[in-house]
């Protein structure tokens, strides 16, 4: 069960922060479908980084911690950086919102792909023999408490093979969640994803909060896109990230754009992506048994079981959403 506790964590955690990052930008009155681009572009962002640090020898061994907060950070301002062209094609062109994301999703594999290959074929980078597959495949330490040593049963759960990035995103959850509903900024930024007008004539400007909006959404985005890389190491040779960020979208409508319910709904898909994962070695009751293995369903099930999970619980509680009312119309000034 620690074991399952642990690993459940390690994939809610960046679904629930790119679900937030969602909630950012269509609380604004913009739909952001790019999060999955934005995420593989982060993800690459924040891989890059590291690997120019450990080559250029700036971080010690014991230094690990501090690159990776460092590295965070700059998937995160590229995250911001690359959603600026989805804000620009949505608020200042007027854009439709739903083909300006698609086409992020598209653009951002390309490029990450184009940028690996040419890494590879000119620098080498220090890599291990694997080409692009192998690019992702980075292990850095998480607590960095020695691997025999134990806290308690109960502690052991939290901070033992723990890594540090997932508390990280989950301050990061509470803050931005603080700042959306307990701050006037926040309350402007909502208002302008219910009523610009409204929001217009008391003196906030749409575009400045729709802009905020978006390149918040886009530094969460980011942030969650290394965060999955680094936690899971499963990025395919494009950078791509499972359909994580459609998965947050769906975490995101489930939560009916409310950070509690996003929790609870992220740390349910994340349950089952766990299982996905894991189910050949997940030892349920300690008995050396390894139960979901020896019943004889087919790998395929578990792998799908996430998306089937997702489709039924969306089915049920679409109906309840209450999306906001201006999200995904371009803001007009003379319309009334």
């Amino acid at each position: 069960m620690v074991f399952l506790i642990q690993q459940t964590l390690l994939f809610a955690v960046p679904l629930m922060i790119v679900a937030l990052a969602g909630v950012c930008a269509e609380r604004s009155g913009v739909i952001n479908l790019a999060l999955e681009g934005i995420m593989i572009f982060g993800a690459f962002i924040g891989v890059l980084f590291i690997r120019v640090m450990q080559e250029t020898g700036m971080f010690e061994q014991e230094q690990g911690q501090i690159l990776m907060l460092l590295t965070m950070v700059v998937s995160a301002v590229c995250g911001a950086l690359f959603s600026l062209l989805l804000a620009f094609s949505a608020i200042n062109l007027k854009a439709d919102q739903t083909i300006g994301g698609t086409a992020l999703n598209m653009l951002a594999p390309a490029i990450v792909l184009f940028f690996i290959i040419m890494l590879i074929q000119q620098t080498k980078m220090g890599m291990a023999e694997g080409g692009a597959a192998s690019w992702f495949m980075i292990r850095p330490s998480t607590f960095g408490l020695p691997k025999d040593h134990s806290w308690g049963p109960f502690i052991d759960v939290f901070i033992n093979k723990v890594y540090l990035s997932t508390y990280i995103c989950l301050a990061v959850f509470v803050l931005v969640s603080v700042f959306l509903y307990k701050t006037r900024l926040g309350l402007r930024l909502r208002a302008c994803g219910e009523n610009p007008q409204a929001a217009d004539s008391l003196g906030i400007n749409v575009y400045k909060m729709r802009y905020m909006g978006v390149m918040l959404s886009g530094a969460l985005a980011g942030m969650g896109g290394f965060t999955y890389a680094l936690t899971t190491a499963n990025c395919t040779a494009t950078g791509a990230v499972a359909g994580y960020g459609f998965l947050a979208l769906a975490v995101m409508i489930f939560g009916n754009w409310t950070p509690l319910n996003i929790a609870l709904g992220g740390l349910l898909f994340g349950l089952f992506k766990c299982i996905a994962a894991t189910y050949a070695t997940l030892d349920i009751n300690g008995d050396g048994i390894y139960l979901l293995n020896e019943i004889g369903v087919s790998p395929y099930i578990y792998r799908i079981l996430p998306y089937v999970i997702t489709l039924i619980v969306l089915a049920f509680t679409s109906k309840s959403s209450r999306v906001p009312k201006a999200e995904g119309i371009p803001y007009d000034k003379g319309q009334r």
